[in-house]
């Protein structure tokens, strides 16, 4: 068995707590112990060294042999199913530290026996231990049977439920889309003798997508300056997966700002934003998401000096962030990713955060930065500081015609509403709008809550029967505008 040197056991003691690496004084608090080297057997493995002080000093065990034997009961004890890391001694310093190395397991979950598989599966998140919930145990479970969660049939639904024309519109008419080909790209499987959708085929082209599958949209959030507070354009993104995209890119090139470059004699136009690093990011989010996690959808956050792209999903079992930026890729969801690599929106496995950072490079704008959050990954793409003001003028600008249009839009409710009660497809109608604007969607809130206008079906929001009526504080509102405008 291979022991650690002296050498790379010190290089490992300069480095901060993290992912794979975690320091431990003694043996006085074994649950929390178990919960590290449980964490690091479900995740990616890692190192757990005995006899460091909190200041990240050696301090060394005493009594190493029987501290050993100790600790080996307690694993064997504690932690289930049975779980054998190396443990060696190691002296440095004059000091000897105990060195604990946990391997991705092929046996995953393991969890802390006393606590039993509902409550003791922990994950490692950076440099802490996170109780898996039972979403989470499924993934774990899955990540060892090699299935992905796309490829499993939805076995209550039917052909029926996939949208075929939005399945030709994407591919084009550049191949034949019968039966076989939808098995081909896994989007049905046959099960107990009849075909039905798998979910990664509702995932991409499925008719009611969000009713099966509540989180799988994308959200955008335009917000002025380089705080989360203050937003001033925002979008809801529920299209077929591959047609996200291009939806995304639109609302980001809306609200970023485009000149000539006057230094290139070609006068190409030039963004405010990296498009190129953009679209691959939105790319990577949308392919390796976890969908079977619910209360995160994924989110597009656009700020005067950076934009944030946030997935659901922890990363695999077995991977770490360094590897995913040196080209290291699993993937997480084969039938996406299948799909989005016939559409030519991928190019080749596991070089999309690799190209992102190179290409950071080459524009020479601040390193990206990818982070693992509550939530899943964070993706940080930073502006440069030549754009950064490009970025707030051209959001404090938006944010005046905004304001400009969400008056007129108030007003234009109120007057509506003045000739009687109106659902809110009919106040769309009378408004000449397509659809449910997001613009819309926020100016009937604030009048809701500006108490303007009021529901007919109260405590109901969302009944059938619902309308809106003009309050007596939204009639005095609309004579006093129009009393100003004459």
């Amino acid at each position: 068995m291979h022991r650690p040197s002296d050498n790379a056991i010190a290089l490992l003691l300069r480095q901060q707590e993290g992912k794979t690496l975690e320091f431990k004084r003694d043996l006085s608090s074994p649950r929390q112990l178990l919960k590290t080297l449980v964490a690091f057997a479900n995740t990616a493995g890692g190192k757990l060294i005995i006899g460091i002080s909190d200041d990240g000093q050696i301090i060394g065990v005493e009594h190493p042999l029987d501290e050993e034997e100790r600790l080996c009961n307690v694993i064997a004890d504690g932690i289930s199913p049975r779980l054998v890391p190396d443990i060696e001694l190691v002296t440095i310093d004059a000091g000897t530290l105990l060195v604990v190395t946990v391997y991705p397991s092929n046996s995953r979950p393991h969890w802390l026996t006393a606590e039993g598989r509902d409550q003791g599966v922990h994950v490692r998140l950076g440099s802490t231990n996170r109780r898996a919930d039972m979403q989470l145990v499924h993934e774990l479970e899955r990540s060892v049977t090699g299935v992905s969660f796309d490829e499993m049939p939805m076995s209550d639904l039917s052909l029926d439920d996939l949208d075929l024309d939005a399945i030709r519109q994407a591919f084009g008419g550049n191949r034949p889309l019968d039966e076989h080909a939808l098995r081909t790209l896994k989007l049905v499987r046959s099960e107990q003798g009849h075909m039905v959708p798998t979910r990664g085929g509702i995932l991409l082209f499925g008719r009611e997508r969000r009713l099966h599958f509540t989180d799988a949209w994308v959200q955008c959030g335009r917000f002025l300056g380089t705080e989360k507070i203050d937003i001033l354009d925002h979008a809801e993104i529920t299209g077929p997966l591959p047609k996200a995209v291009d939806e995304v890119m639109l609302f980001l090139k809306k609200h970023a700002y485009r000149g000539a470059d006057l230094t290139d004699v070609r006068r190409k136009d030039k963004w405010s934003i990296p498009l190129g690093i953009l679209r691959e990011g939105v790319i990577n989010a949308i392919v390796h998401a976890d969908y079977s996690r619910r209360g995160a959808p994924i989110r597009i956050v656009f700020l005067d000096d950076r934009i944030e792209i946030e997935s659901p999903g922890f990363l695999l079992p077995g991977l770490t962030l360094e590897e995913i930026k040196q080209g290291v890729s699993r993937v997480r969801n084969h039938v996406i990713a299948r799909v989005f690599r016939e559409l030519n929106l991928i190019e080749q496995w596991g070089t999309g955060v690799r190209r992102i950072f190179a290409e950071a490079a080459r524009l020479g704008l601040p390193e990206p930065r990818l982070e693992e959050i509550g939530t899943g990954l964070r993706l940080t793409l930073y502006l440069a500081l030549e754009h950064r003001g490009m970025a707030a003028s051209q959001g404090a600008q938006s944010g005046a015609q905004s304001g400009a249009q969400s008056g007129a839009q108030s007003k234009a409710i109120l007057e509506a509403l003045a000739r009687g009660d109106l659902s809110a497809s009919d106040l769309v109608l009378a408004l000449g709008l397509k659809s449910k604007t997001g613009a819309f969607k926020r100016t009937m809130a604030e009048l809701l809550e500006q108490e303007l206008i009021a529901y007919t079906v109260a405590g109901a929001p969302t009944s059938r029967l619902q309308r809106y009526r003009l309050t007596e504080l939204g009639k005095n509102q609309l004579a006093l505008t129009e009393g100003s405008a004459s």
